[in-house]
């Protein structure tokens, strides 16, 4: 009873989700790409699904990203801490331990 119900929601998935791939009508696939995750390396009849999309430029694309947002990260942090030492809400104390 309970492998049924899990065959049959696993192909109401497998049929909605070739439903709405965005490749209908021109290829004759009917491996789902509407989402880059990837649980299954193998079809329904055993044969091995062929590998998946590669992104290029992953690297220059994160750094693209990353750099920038440390940037303006270090900026923020910076320009607060000097705002609450200006406020003496936060000021660290000189420690003169040199005896």
């Amino acid at each position: 009873m309970a492998t049924t119900l899990l065959r049959l929601s696993r192909q109401s998935a497998v049929k909605n989700a070739g439903l709405m791939s965005r490749n209908t009508g021109l290829t004759t696939s009917t491996i789902s790409r509407t989402t880059p995750c990837r649980t299954v390396i193998s079809a329904r009849s055993g044969a091995i699904l062929p590998k998946p999309d590669k992104t290029p430029f992953g690297l220059i694309r994160m750094t693209a990203v990353v750099v920038p947002f440390l940037y303006v990260g270090t900026l923020i942090s910076k320009n607060f801490a000097a705002l609450l030492e200006e406020h003496d809400i936060f000021v660290p104390e000189d420690d003169d331990d040199d005896d």
